[in-house]
C-alpha cells in the first residue's frame, strides 16, 4: 500500500467517494490516459457510450493540446478573427462563427490581444518559412520542441540557422509526421523572481464545447528554474536555467524538495501588485484568462463534443518582463504526480472540485450532463466561471422574451 503522499490523487478522490473499481463494461466513470482514449473512440472499436457514463478527455483533445494542430487552430482562429472585425472576410459561414465569438467576448479583440502566441512554425512543413523568418533577424533565439513529448523531453534553444540544418539532416531521414516538432521564437524578456524564470500552471476544465463551459481554478502555481537566468548565448544549453520542467528541475544538485520550486499563483500577483503597483497583479490575471479563452474559442467548432466528455487542460503561460502572457502550451494530461505535501494537498482539491463539476451526481440514470443545468459553483469550489456560455444564450432569450412582450404591449395600446 502506498503512503499517503504517494498515493495517486486520482484514485484517493475516488475512494473517498466511495467509489468502487470494475474490471466490466457497467462503470460510470472511466479516467483514461491519451492512448487509451484514442482507441476508445477509434470508429473501429465499436465502443459506444451509455448515459451515465463519463469520460475525461474528448475524442480529439489533441486539436488543442498537440503543439503542432494547436498552433494551426490559433493561427486561423486569428485570421478569422481580424478578417471579420476588419471587414474583409467573404466566407459567410466563417462570418457567423466569429461574430458568435465577438458577441460572447463583448467586444472585437485587438491585434494585441490576439497576439499572445510566440511567433511559430511546424516542422518540416514551414521549414523553408522559418528560414526566412530566421534571416531577416538574424540575433534571435528560438526554441525547438517535439510536437507531442512532455516534461521537458527532446527541447533545445537555437541562434544559428546551422544548428537546425544539423538537426534537419539528421531527423528528417524517414521521419513519421508524428515525430514532428514545432520553433518558437524564444521569450528573451522573460519576468524574473529573484534573477530566475519561471513560467504558471493553470488548470482550466471544460464541460461542454458547445455550447462552452469552461472555468478556471484559481490555485494554479509557478514553476522556477534553480539556476539565475541569462540571455548569452554561451548559457543557451543550460537546462537548469530555461527549462522550467519539474521533471527537468528536480535533477538539479539545487532543487528544493521542501517547496519543489513552486510559488502559488496567488503569491505571484502579491509580488506583481508589491513590484509593479496596486492592480498590476488582478490585470495579469484577466490578461491570462482572456489568453486560456481565445485558446479554447479557437478550437470550439473542431472538437467532437461528445456529452460524455470533460477535460480538465494544464495551461503553460510565460510572463514577460512587460507583464503580457505568452501561452507556451496546453497539456492533456496535465501531472496529477505529486512532490511536495502542499503539491499533493493542491492537487487532491483539484480533483475533488473536478469531479463534483464534471459528473452529474444526482442525475437520474436516463441522464447526460449535457442536457442538465450548467453547475452551480460552491461555495468550497476552487473554480471559477471562465465563460459560461449556456447563461450567456438563456440570458439573452429572456431578453429578447422581454422585448418582444413590450413591443406588443406597445402595438396594441389604445389612445382616444
Amino acid at each position: 500500500m502506498a503512503s499517503g503522499l504517494e498515493k495517486n490523487v486520482v484514485v484517493w478522490n475516488f475512494e473517498r467517494r466511495g467509489w468502487t473499481k470494475t474490471e466490466g463494461d457497467d462503470w460510470n466513470i472511466f479516467w483514461a490516459n491519451k492512448t487509451t482514449i484514442k482507441n476508445m473512440f477509434n470508429p473501429e472499436n465499436g465502443v459506444r457510450l451509455v448515459d451515465g457514463q463519463y469520460v475525461n478527455h474528448f475524442p480529439n483533445h489533441y486539436e488543442l493540446t498537440r503543439k503542432d494542430l494547436m498552433v494551426k487552430n490559433i493561427k486561423r482562429y486569428k485570421k478569422e478573427m481580424l478578417s471579420v472585425a476588419t471587414g474583409s472576410s467573404s466566407s459567410s459561414s466563417s462570418i457567423n462563427a466569429t461574430s458568435d465569438v465577438i458577441s460572447a467576448l463583448g467586444a472585437p479583440p485587438s491585434t494585441e490581444a490576439l497576439d499572445f502566441l510566440p511567433t511559430t512554425y511546424t516542422l518540416p512543413a514551414d521549414y523553408s518559412l522559418f528560414v526566412e523568418e530566421f534571416r531577416r533577424n538574424p540575433n534571435v533565439m528560438w526554441i525547438m520542441k517535439p510536437c507531442s513529448k512532455a516534461q521537458g523531453k527532446g527541447i533545445f534553444i537555437i541562434n544559428k540557422l546551422s544548428q537546425t540544418k544539423k538537426w534537419a539532416n539528421q531527423r528528417w531521414t524517414n521521419m513519421p509526421i508524428k515525430e514532428g516538432y514545432v520553433v518558437s521564437r524564444y521569450i528573451e524578456n522573460p519576468l524574473l523572481v529573484g534573477g530566475k524564470k519561471f513560467d504558471l500552471r493553470m488548470s482550466v476544465l471544460v464541460l461542454s464545447y458547445r455550447p462552452m463551459q469552461a472555468l478556471v481554478y484559481r490555485e494554479g502555481f509557478a514553476r522556477f528554474c534553480n539556476v539565475k537566468y541569462s540571455a548569452a548565448a554561451d548559457d543557451m544549453d543550460n537546462p537548469f536555467m530555461h527549462l522550467t520542467n519539474v521533471a527537468v528541475q528536480k535533477n538539479n544538485e539545487d532543487y528544493n524538495s521542501n517547496h519543489g520550486g513552486k510559488w502559488s499563483v496567488a503569491n505571484l500577483c502579491l509580488y506583481v501588485e508589491a513590484t509593479r503597483g496596486r492592480g498590476t497583479g488582478e490585470k495579469l490575471l484577466r490578461d491570462i484568462h482572456a489568453v486560456m479563452l481565445h485558446a479554447l474559442r479557437a478550437v470550439q467548432n473542431v472538437i467532437i463534443n461528445d456529452p460524455h466528455c470533460f477535460e480538465c487542460y494544464g495551461y503553460d503561460i510565460i510572463v514577460d518582463e512587460n507583464l503580457k502572457p505568452w501561452l507556451v502550451e496546453v497539456n492533456a494530461s496535465p501531472s496529477l504526480s505529486t512532490t511536495t505535501r502542499e503539491d499533493r494537498n493542491m492537487k487532491s482539491r483539484l480533483l475533488r472540485d473536478v469531479l463534483e463539476l464534471a459528473v452529474a451526481a444526482d442525475a437520474g440514470p436516463d441522464q447526460r450532463r449535457a442536457v442538465l443545468p450548467p453547475p452551480t459553483l460552491s461555495a468550497t469550489t476552487g473554480f471559477m466561471w471562465l465563460l459560461n456560455e449556456t447563461a450567456q444564450l438563456e440570458a439573452d432569450r429572456l431578453r429578447a422574451d422581454a422585448l418582444r412582450k413590450n413591443a406588443k404591449r406597445a402595438s396594441s395600446a389604445q389612445w382616444r
